[in-house]
């Protein structure tokens, strides 16, 4: 059965459906448009300007992680490749607090600055995830040099001219091999965290139920989240080429945003008939 439904609080587009299967435990799923992202985009940053000072902090926090990444790892560049991607898969649990915020002004609640917390009283449901992540992360990491020893022909890439070395033609072997892992370990984080986590955070769902529900959401809106995901990822890859300063803008915006797909995508009980 099928129900057009959308958020009250934004016009929904008529291209938004609820995707109710009574005999299902789960919430109802909503099939939205391919390029909802954008929508998503345009409220993460009315979220952004909302609340600038606290999503700024965020921002400058990711800016600075990146920052130390790059001076701690300037010498070992094989290590920054494959730290810098694992930046991306615990993207989701590091903007924890920027889904808190934005669930903050939808609720109409004062001091942004308790999202700090936002974890308080769930940190065994989150934990369990945040576990999964960083094994997934550790995993990619040693695959990543396992990559660079077997494929890249040239040594070890140095700092200087990093990316022209990386990318040069000579090294489409290693390439293709690399952008093929990255991408499984990608997708793999990206289908169990995309909105598995504000979930979380908005109903205190258990890390299993979350995991599914936001696997179950992506298969359902496949065009979707391939552009969303493209998105972020030519955020963060365009944060990094401004030696990490576009990450203070990029980065929140992308997290508020994060949470309105979450909203849209995920229904409520009450949704069933």
């Amino acid at each position: 059965m099928q129900q057009t439904s959308g958020r009250s609080a934004d016009s929904a587009a008529p291209d938004i459906k609820t995707v109710i299967d009574e005999e299902s435990p789960f919430p109802p799923i909503r099939r939205v448009g391919m390029f909802r992202s954008l929508v998503w985009l345009q409220l993460g940053w009315k979220d952004f300007c909302a609340s600038p000072k606290v999503s700024l902090f965020y921002g400058v926090c990711f800016a600075t992680m990146g920052l130390i990444l790059t001076k701690i790892l300037a010498n070992v560049p094989q290590y920054l490749s494959a730290m810098s991607c694992g930046f991306l898969l615990l993207g989701p649990l590091l903007s924890l607090g920027l889904y808190d915020i934005s669930r903050r002004l939808e609720q109409e609640k004062s001091r942004m600055l308790v999202t700090l917390f936002s974890m308080r009283g769930r940190w065994s449901n989150i934990g369990i995830l945040a576990l999964v992540l960083a094994v997934i992360m550790l995993v990619w990491a040693r695959a990543s040099l396992v990559v660079f020893a077997l494929f890249y022909n040239k040594g070890m890439p140095t700092m200087q001219g990093f990316l022209s070395q990386l990318f040069s033609l000579s090294n489409l072997e290693f390439l293709a091999v690399y952008s093929c892992i990255g991408f499984v370990f990608a997708s793999i984080v990206f289908a169990i965290s995309w909105v598995s986590i504000p979930l979380m955070l908005d109903r205190d769902t258990d890390a299993i139920t979350a995991m599914i529900i936001s696997t179950v959401s992506l298969f359902i809106n496949v065009p979707a989240t391939i552009v969303w995901a493209l998105m972020i990822v030519g955020f963060v890859v365009l944060g990094f080429l401004t030696w990490n300063l576009g990450l203070i803008i990029a980065m929140p915006v992308v997290g508020h945003a994060t949470w309105h797909a979450y909203r849209e995508i995920v229904g409520r009980h009450s949704d069933k008939p």
